[in-house]
């Protein structure tokens, strides 16, 4: 099943994609995709459909998406998790996973604008396979770690690198400005994934391929980072892991290259749809 949402900012309703590709309005299921995985709401969901999907509106084209989680807990994110990334940024590879904090304020639909935040100069971009967990999860084992997952989701993991590397502290302050985590366009659930760490990943600027890899180049896999994390803290269903993102961001060209306004970046990962943002200046 791939979950959507659509509709103006702050009003966005839930959908599903159906079997023509279409945007079906469900939200006479009467539930957002807010704490509905913690009540098993991929099961009841479905079931529901099977009476009532015919009467489901279909919703038009020019109506907005919606990043596909109404509300996330957490959104964690994994650094240095491809070894050719790793070396673009003169890093050494990680022994364990390396990972950081993006705040939720920064989420927005995949469509969106990003805002090159003010004082900006070194806005970044960054290609992930991001993972929504489906139910609670301590302490759990690499080999029950995809159990605990409800699904997937591209994620832009938009940068900005003065703020993250060169104004000291933690880099959660060059990951969280607003618009710097555009999501989606679908939450594909975890049954359409035969292996989330065998998915080819890329992403487009102005029309040129800067990043082209695959998740099996991942230096700890989806099991493991699941698992890992679990051992410091409560996962809790609808939080994100983003896994970090292969070679091929600005901050790795020679000479190093970054979002200016006007920039189109354009992105996938295999299976979970195609999301295309275009860059603007801040206004204020």
């Amino acid at each position: 099943m791939k979950l959507v949402r659509f509709g103006k900012i702050g009003e966005e309703k839930p959908g599903i994609i159906d079997a023509k590709g279409q945007r079906i309005d469900v939200s006479a299921f009467g539930e957002d995709y807010t704490q509905f995985f913690a009540k098993d709401g991929l099961a009841r969901l479905a079931s529901w459909l099977k009476n009532n999907q015919q009467n489901c509106p279909v919703v038009a084209n020019e109506i907005r998406y919606g990043a596909p989680i109404a509300q996330s807990g957490k959104l964690l994110c994994v650094g240095l998790n491809y070894a050719a990334h790793a070396r673009e940024s003169g890093m050494d590879i990680p022994g364990s996973p390396v990972l950081f904090g993006k705040a939720t304020s920064a989420i927005v639909g995949p469509f969106d604008n990003v805002v090159i935040p003010k004082g900006s100069e070194k806005t970044d971009w960054e290609v992930e396979l991001a993972i929504v967990i489906g139910k609670r999860a301590n302490y759990v084992s690499k080999e029950d770690a995809l159990n605990y997952i409800a699904g997937y989701m591209v994620h832009n993991d938009v940068s900005e690198r003065a703020f993250q590397l060169e104004h000291g502290g933690q880099w959660i302050k060059g990951k969280s400005c607003d618009t710097f985590a555009p999501l989606g366009p679908w939450l594909v659930t975890k049954d359409e994934v035969t292996d989330p760490n065998n998915l080819r990943l890329w992403l487009k600027v102005n029309g040129k391929t800067l990043q082209d890899s695959s998740t099996s180049d991942f230096v700890f896999n989806t099991q493991h980072l699941v698992s890992y994390i679990s051992q410091y803290m409560s996962l809790m269903p609808g939080d994100i892991i983003s896994t970090g993102t292969p070679a091929g961001v600005g901050l790795g060209l020679k000479p190093p290259r970054f979002v200016q306004p006007g920039d189109v970046m354009e992105l996938s990962v295999e299976g979970l749809g195609v999301s295309k943002q275009t860059a603007v200046k801040y206004q204020g």
